[in-house]
């Protein structure tokens, strides 16, 4: 990658964090009903989405992986899914009760992450990169306005992310609780 050097991945991550809320901002745009500032939001949060696979291959194409990146890096997803999630809910576009799910799962996951950090960051695993893939494209099918015909998509594409959202978070629970969390998932 072609990358300046003070390009960090820590660093992309931390402007991830810091589009959010315009991601949300314009999401709110003329009531949040407005066609043309959906898709703006859309590509708002698909471009913080792309940045969060960039911060990764970066990291590991210069032997920069760090415990502090690895602790970042899923505090920034959850951030930007909540940020979504939420401000789709009170503008009535996504049920309230997936909003808690989720996000429940993911705090709680967090907080589980904060208490077993002594022993060491737990990276995701591939059953977690998929939950936050399905709940990433689950979340923008949402943000996305489209036609009520696909409305059975859109909902059936979140409820796989809901499932795969309870499925890895008790195993995940599961992981941080045996004697070799290091080696869990997301």
């Amino acid at each position: 990658m072609n990358i300046p050097k003070f390009v960090t991945p820590n660093l992309i991550t931390v402007l991830r964090v810091a589009f959010v809320p315009v991601g949300a901002f314009t999401l709110f745009k003329n009531g949040g009903d407005d066609p043309t500032w959906q898709y703006i939001s859309w590509t708002i949060f698909f471009i913080l989405g792309l940045s969060d696979i960039l911060d990764g291959k970066l990291a590991r194409s210069r032997g920069a992986v760090t415990e502090l990146g690895k602790f970042l890096d899923p505090v920034a997803d959850k951030f930007m899914l909540g940020t979504a999630m939420v401000s789709l809910s009170i503008l009535d576009r996504m049920p309230w009760w997936i909003t808690i799910v989720i996000l429940t799962r993911e705090i709680g996951v967090t907080i589980l992450r904060l208490a077993v950090l002594k022993r060491g960051v737990i990276p995701a695993n591939k059953g977690g990169k998929i939950k936050a893939m399905m709940q990433s494209f689950g979340v923008g099918f949402y943000v996305l306005p489209l036609s009520s015909s696909l409305y059975w998509f859109r909902d059936g594409f979140m409820y796989i992310a809901i499932i795969l959202t309870i499925f890895t978070g008790i195993y995940y629970v599961k992981s941080a609780m045996s004697p070799n969390s290091s080696k869990s998932s997301n």
